[in-house]
């Protein structure tokens, strides 16, 4: 049994693809709590008429917000978030996962529940995603999706899965810039596995960085990594790996975010536990993998 969140800001032409992937899975959650971030468009009627249809979906509202991917972004799920845990709390509703889901990601039909059995077969596993691919102005088509790409160790954003007992040994959702990256690092530092599963599907209608442009998407990424406190070696490598990635200006966009934020010594996360990690022991780490 599993509830998921998903955040929702004028998102009409994606909304009622997800949902519906959401309503035909094979395990469907016992809550899906939707997040109106202020929207403009039907995205508000969308949510209303799945509420009417579906006891087990829920919504709330938030005021208008300019769309934001920093500490915003973190907010509206988090809100999502204690209004899902507390709705279970007060209904006593079990559950044993809580989800992620942004409202622009569908999934296959078995996406919960290939989740699900990956929890089962592994006890210390605490975070895990299946594969999402980028089909973003394309039509949607599962036989264009491969069924067998690799396993990789960081879990996707959206369509994440949180074993209960390690959301709350990590202290939820943040509300932080990169909320996701912190939420892995947190676990990881408590033992727990984190994994991306290549043999589980969903598919992207936006590009990544797409709601903002990816230069201002991956500028804003830069700005995040000196945000976290990441080694400048770190840096170097990441603006080095994305430089031979199509369109190939990300990498000069994530080093022109970071190197900005360090001219002005904008300040760091708060958090000593993760501002040691991303400075000391994630550097040691990536000189113990080369």
């Amino acid at each position: 049994m599993y509830i998921i969140v998903t955040p929702a800001k004028n998102e009409e032409e994606h909304l009622p693809k997800v949902a519906e992937a959401v309503i035909t899975q094979n395990v469907p959650p016992i809550l899906w709590v939707i997040v109106d971030d202020g929207s403009t468009d039907r995205t508000p009627d969308i949510i209303r008429t799945l509420e009417d249809q579906y006891i087990w979906i829920k919504s709330i509202q938030l005021p208008p917000h300019p769309r934001d991917i920093t500490f915003h972004y973190s907010y509206v799920c988090k809100s999502g978030f204690d209004y899902a845990i507390q709705l279970c709390k007060t209904n006593a509703i079990q559950y044993n996962f809580i989800g992620l889901l942004d409202a622009d990601t569908v999934l296959e039909a078995a996406y919960f529940e290939k989740l699900s059995m990956e929890f089962h077969r592994n006890s210390q596993l605490g975070i895990a995603s299946g594969h999402i691919t980028d089909m973003s102005h394309k039509e949607v088509r599962w036989a264009d999706i491969k069924n067998d790409e690799p396993d990789r160790p960081l879990p996707r954003g959206s369509g994440r899965f949180w074993a209960k007992k390690c959301f709350f040994e990590t202290g939820g959702y943040p509300i932080e810039p990169s909320p996701d990256s912190i939420s892995n690092v947190k676990a990881n530092l408590r033992r727990w596995e984190i994994r991306q599963f290549g043999h589980i599907r969903a598919i992207q209608l936006r590009g990544t960085s797409g709601a903002q442009g990816l230069w201002n998407g991956y500028r804003v990424n830069g700005s995040m990594a000196h945000y976290l406190n990441k080694h400048p070696l770190l840096v170097l490598v990441g603006s080095f790996f994305y430089s031979t990635q199509k369109p190939y200006y990300i990498g000069l966009a994530y080093l022109y975010g970071y190197l900005l934020e360090w001219l002005k010594r904008s300040p760091k996360i708060n958090d000593p536990e993760i501002r040691d990690y991303y400075w000391n022991k994630r550097l040691k780490e990536y000189i113990k993998l080369s």
